[in-house]
């Protein structure tokens, strides 16, 4: 254990090595409140905020982020490295393991045995760090008080960033997260803060080293392998008051909601209209200062503060509203909306009729069809799935609606907001075995302009159950059920209510791989159909929007990614000769961790699909992480291609560490996975 000097009230202490029942030890650091440098912060005992993740607490600044913030109201702030990663010993060969979740039930309840605590133990995360929160609560450690979990899932196959609908996902895990980790739990721990446990602790991890991606890819259906990291199913183990916030461009805006739907604890929901970054400088806007709100709830929870914050409406959510659909915005037109619970709503049905019309009576004509022809590259509109990139707002869906069936109302006399899960119901055949069914909501301006308000997906061989996939018969026709994703829309009158339907969402999903033509059924006896949760319209002037109902402090301003003007960010690239659509993307960033280091991320991805041959898809992702030392330079080179077939994906990972330009680590992993209907 460490200690730094005191700095604005706030003592820093360093790897804090909790034992855990098997003799590995978690490192932990904690920014403790106090008052002066002479002051024994062992002696004052208070309540503590846990953030547990892999993402390695020792490349942050020393005396930032929300921990410091936290250790400024009294809290203590504590990160803690899980096994295998970091500074924390062990060995880690997976996400969200059952071990992981044990370990932190041991560490909880270490930390509330000390003298400094009060036994008050709260935890607090996003993303990964969200997932931990709502998995450890199941656990009930009898000292967790409260959890406040950030852009989550409850359910790991259904939504999260691997499989949708049945569907493999496609950019993400290689060009971001899950290739991310080969490099990350690969570098080394600081000699400064491991001593003499340095080289140990170093060596167990690069020797131990197991690409989360291959498991993955083993468990292309849902199943007890997913189950342990999934709360959904079993919400009546959580006890512990839950704070769930969650952004309606993020990745994960279904889990927040269906969480707080089934909690029967004091509970609060704020859904903002945010990508996967805080609320505090997410994009798009309106950005608010979270963590005032996060300090009040654990004011209450931890410290036992009659606060008011109990009194206030649990429902928090911000309805969006049309803009101009341009992927660079950085606000959301809208307003706060306050209830004290998830209304149920009316089911606003409407149908699909000839002509490319929603209709809002169902069809009494005979049965007939619309067709398309299977277009892998479809989506390119569609923005980029969000779990960590730093952009992927959608644009303007006509661009994929040219290559899709769309239904559309007539200008509404009316405003319509709705709030929750849209549903559709799709009587499809397709000339293929295996097809996916891609459904899109839009709001369509008076110009036609066309803003994607959410999105759905189901593999049509995953129809009756996502464990034990079947063949589709070519030409049979099925019926579809599927949930588009949850969101809050505001349709303001003039404007109409679109669906889309298509069998691709690239490069969000990897593609089929057969070429097909597709039959979207409707008529009295095939009523394909969707159904919206609407909700009561809050009163208000004609042309203006809704006054907000909640207000919040302001946020940080926000401004569009970019790096240097001659290198894109985000591309869609077309080879005409090919016959192909690529994307590619590169994000960079470097920041302090300490006076003497820094480290730089460089992400870079290419993925190729191909319109003449489904099957032929291909995805580069190269991680780059760079730690500039005054002692030493370290770079670990972690590279991912994953190439498909009609039968399989193969994969091929290089790992290359070098220190001070010499080589000092190499490894290398191959292999195939035959596609389960995929």
């Amino acid at each position: 254990m460490i200690e730094l000097p005191t700095q604005d009230g706030v003592r820093l202490i360093k790897n804090v090595m909790i034992p855990m029942g098997d003799g590995v030890r978690l490192a932990l650091d904690m920014h403790v409140p106090c008052e002066d440098e002479g002051e024994d912060w062992r002696e004052r005992p208070r309540p503590l905020l846990l953030e547990y993740i892999p993402y390695r607490k020792d490349d942050s600044e020393p005396y930032t982020g929300y921990h410091h913030y936290f250790a400024r109201q009294g809290i203590i702030g504590a990160r803690l490295d899980c096994r295998g990663t970091g500074s924390s010993e062990g060995v880690n060969t997976d996400e969200y393991t059952p071990l992981e979740q044990e370990d932190a039930v041991a560490a909880i309840e270490w930390l509330a045995r000390q003298p400094w605590s009060t036994g008050k133990i709260g935890m607090i995360g996003g993303s990964y760090g969200g997932f931990t929160c709502v998995q450890i609560a199941a656990r009930q450690p009898p000292h967790l008080a409260t959890i406040i979990p950030i852009y989550f899932t409850d359910d790991r196959y259904t939504d999260d960033c691997h499989y949708r609908g049945g569907a493999f996902r496609c950019y993400y895990d290689i060009g971001a997260y899950g290739v991310s980790m080969i490099g990350m739990n690969a570098m080394p721990p600081y000699p400064e803060y491991s001593g003499a446990d340095w080289a140990g602790i170093w060596e167990q991890h690069l020797e131990n080293n197991t690409p989360y991606l291959l498991e993955w890819l083993s468990h292309q259906t849902d199943g007890e392998y997913w189950r342990p990291g999934s709360i959904r199913g079993r919400y009546d183990r959580i006890k512990c008051p839950v704070f769930a916030i969650g952004g309606w461009r993020d990745g994960y805006p279904n889990p927040p909601l269906r969480t707080f739907q089934h909690l029967q604890v004091p509970k609060r929901l704020l859904m903002g209209p945010w990508n996967h970054t805080r609320p505090d400088s997410a994009i798009p806007g309106p950005r608010i200062d979270y963590l005032a709100e996060v300090v009040r709830w654990c004011d209450h929870w931890l410290k036992g503060e009659e606060n008011g914050v109990m009194e206030e409406p649990p429902v928090q959510v911000y309805m969006q509203a049309y803009d101009e659909p341009r992927a660079e915005r950085t606000e959301t037109r809208g307003y706060w909306r306050a209830e004290e619970a998830l209304p149920e709503g009316e089911e606003r049905v409407y149908w699909l009729i000839e002509g490319g019309q929603l209709g809002n009576g169902p069809p009494n004509g005979a049965s007939a069809y619309d067709e398309y022809d299977y277009r892998p590259t479809v989506g390119i509109a569609g923005g980029l799935w969000s779990g960590g990139v730093p952009f992927g707002l959608p644009a303007d869906q006509r661009a994929d609606e040219i290559h899709s069936v769309t239904y559309t109302t007539e200008p509404l006399n009316d405003a319509v907001e709705i709030l929750g899960w849209p549903k559709v119901i799709l009587h499809v055949s397709s000339s293929a075995p295996v097809m996916a069914f891609a459904a899109r909501l839009s709001d369509v301006a008076p110009d036609g302009t066309s803003a994607l308000v959410c999105t759905g997906v189901l593999n049509g061989t995953r129809r009756d159950s996502l464990e034990s996939p079947e063949e589709m018969t070519p030409g049979e026709v099925y019926q579809l059920a599927f949930d588009l994703d949850a969101t809050g829309w505001r349709f303001e009158p003039g404007h109409s209510i679109r669906l889309s339907v298509c069998s691709a969402d690239f490069p969000n999903l990897w593609p089929t791989p057969f070429r097909g033509r597709n039959r979207i059924y409707r008529g009295a006896d095939r009523p394909s159909r969707i159904s919206l949760p609407v909700v009561p319209v809050r009163a208000v002037e004609e042309g203006k929007l809704p006054a907000d109902e909640i207000s919040f402090g302001a946020g940080e301003d926000a401004a569009v990614y970019g790096l240097a003007p001659d290198e894109p960010a985000w591309e869609i690239v077309r080879d005409v000769l090919g016959n192909r659509t690529g994307l590619r993307t590169v994000t960079r960033n470097t920041g302090k961790a300490s006076a003497h280091m820094e480290v730089t991320n460089e992400r870079r991805l290419q993925v190729w699909a191909s319109d003449d041959d489904p099957a032929r898809v291909s995805a580069t992702g190269r991680h780059l992480r760079r730690i500039v030392r005054d002692d030493a330079t370290y770079v670990v080179d972690s590279n991912c291609i994953v190439r498909s077939t009609e039968t399989a994906f193969h994969v091929t990972i290089d790992l290359h560490i070098t220190v001070d330009d010499l080589p000092h680590y190499q490894r290398r992993w191959v292999r195939s996975f035959e596609r389960e209907l995929l």
